[in-house]
């Protein structure tokens, strides 16, 4: 950390420029997030000095990196001009200025083409080409020009011998770089390509003119424009790492909340994403029916009473990250999506979230006010048993009393979050119906008692019938004559 005492104070609308000199020892593996094999192959990010995050909240934000917690970056424009030695392929944050200078005409005249046949993966070098590379000495160096705007970072891989496919949707270059071993990352561009399509009809379009992932040694990512991950040999694992730091370009590459403090409001909001994503990739196959699951098993074996901590605990104190940051956030986003506002309601309320953030610094309050403002809902007893409490659900039905004309239904909540009841009704003629009971038929207590009327008789009563609340005591979630 370095601070500069200005020689008078700087009034806003003015700039100040600083010319800095520095060196910087590229790391065999940097933290996870960056590192080099050799002399033939490097992935760099957090490699030059950048200003610290003034704003409305903490002034100056000067809290160091740490694993749990990561970035908190400015938005810029960046004029990069990189110089390599002359055999390598570089891939980086922005829009090649020079590709002329750099790229053969070979390659240009492969790239064209994932413009001419948008959809269609090109193989601007091929395996063998890639093969011939690895060993092939150039003389001298070339100067690779990247220009980017509104970015956060900017981040860059330099390498010989790797695999070149490139593709396009809606106009944006899909590119993706391998080494030639790397046999599941043939599948990669049509990943990215298609989970492109998909987050930008979810979360807003990607703003950006190309994305690139990096088939390396890191294993798993996030820059603007830039993705690494590793080769993994599960089609699925492949998928999700791919599919997760590409998420990232939403979160926080556009809405630039503080990751340093906040983490789950990239990492748990992209989480968030991810599984809907997942489920349109491989809609269809068994996997797709599994893919939800997975957040209320992560539930029941993680979110024990007297260690589980709080959403809004401090990454410094942390035990479980990848529960508190990651999947727990993803599950309250669900419930919220699925049992208080509805899918369309909400949709639209996070995507406007994303419009509105897009380039400025959330904090979480800006994140409750905003979700409030567009639906016209009061949600502040939601986001207090989630991000501030480690309040468990226990819904039940006590007994159920039938009348002449009527069925009396007496639930209660045991535990000390409270939700939406959904119950199940069949009857003894077999017929079924659903009826959702709102969240305020707890606000004079945990105990209701539910009217139906009907002169049919029950045969049995089910709360949650779609299982996707992380109720803790499901036995007592029924009732059955």
């Amino acid at each position: 950390m370095m601070r500069v005492e200005l020689p008078r104070p700087l009034a806003p609308g003015l700039g100040i420029r600083f010319d800095v000199a520095w060196h910087f020892p590229i790391p065999p593996y940097g933290g996870g997030r960056m590192g080099h094999v050799g002399s033939r192959f490097y992935e760099l990010g957090q490699w030059y000095p950048r200003m610290a995050v003034y704003d409305d909240v903490h002034g100056w934000n000067t809290l160091p990196f740490l694993g749990a917690g990561e970035f908190y970056l400015e938005f810029g424009d960046f004029d990069v001009s990189l110089t390599v030695p002359a055999g390598f392929l570089v891939t980086a944050t922005g829009a090649l200025a020079n590709p002329s200078a750099v790229r053969s005409a070979q390659e240009r005249a492969r790239l064209a083409r994932a413009f001419t046949a948008p959809g269609q993966t090109a193989q601007v070098i091929t395996r063998q080409e890639a093969i011939a590379n690895a060993t092939r000495r150039v003389p001298g160096t070339k100067t690779w020009r990247f220009t980017a705007s509104a970015v956060r970072d900017f981040a860059w891989a330099a390498a010989s011998g790797l695999r070149w496919d490139a593709s396009t949707w809606d106009g944006i270059l899909v590119q993706t770089f391998y080494h030639p071993d790397a046999t599941p990352w043939e599948e990669a561009n049509s990943m990215v390509r298609a989970t492109l399509r998909h987050f930008s009809g979810a979360l807003g379009q990607y703003p950006w003119p190309q994305i690139s992932a990096v088939e390396g040694l890191v294993e798993g990512m996030e820059y603007p424009m830039v993705i690494y991950s590793p080769s993994l040999q599960k089609r699925e694992d492949q998928y999700w790492v791919l599919m997760h730091e590409l998420g990232h370009q939403w979160f926080p590459m556009q809405v630039g909340s503080d990751e340093r403090r906040y983490p789950w409001m990239d990492e748990g909001f992209n989480t968030f994403a991810d599984y809907d994503a997942a489920e349109a990739f491989f809609k269809g196959t068994a996997y797709a029916d599994t893919v939800r699951r997975e957040l209320l098993a992560a539930y029941d074996a993680t979110a024990v009473p007297g260690s589980e901590q709080p959403m809004i605990t401090k990454p410094d104190e942390v035990r479980q990250l990848y529960w508190t940051a990651y999947q727990k956030p993803a599950l309250m986003l669900s419930i919220l999506r699925e049992a208080v506002l509805g899918r369309e309601e909400f949709d639209r309320a996070f995507r406007d979230y994303v419009r509105r953030w897009k380039g400025k610094h959330p904090q979480p309050a800006d994140f409750y006010r905003t979700m409030s403002n567009l639906t016209g809902r009061d949600l502040d007893w939601f986001w207090r048993n989630w991000i501030y409490t480690t309040a468990r659900l226990d819904q039940a039905v006590d007994s159920v009393r039938a009348g002449a004309d009527s069925a009396f239904l007496y639930l209660s909540n045991r535990g000390q979050m409270v939700l939406p009841v959904t119950v199940e009704l069949r009857y003894a003629d077999n017929t079924t119906e659903t009826r959702s009971l709102p969240v305020e038929m707890w606000d004079l207590g945990s105990r209701f008692t539910y009217r139906l009327a009907t002169a049919k008789r029950l045969s049995s009563v089910m709360i949650d019938p779609r299982r996707i609340y992380p109720d803790v005591a499901r036995d007592n979630n029924s009732w059955k004559r």
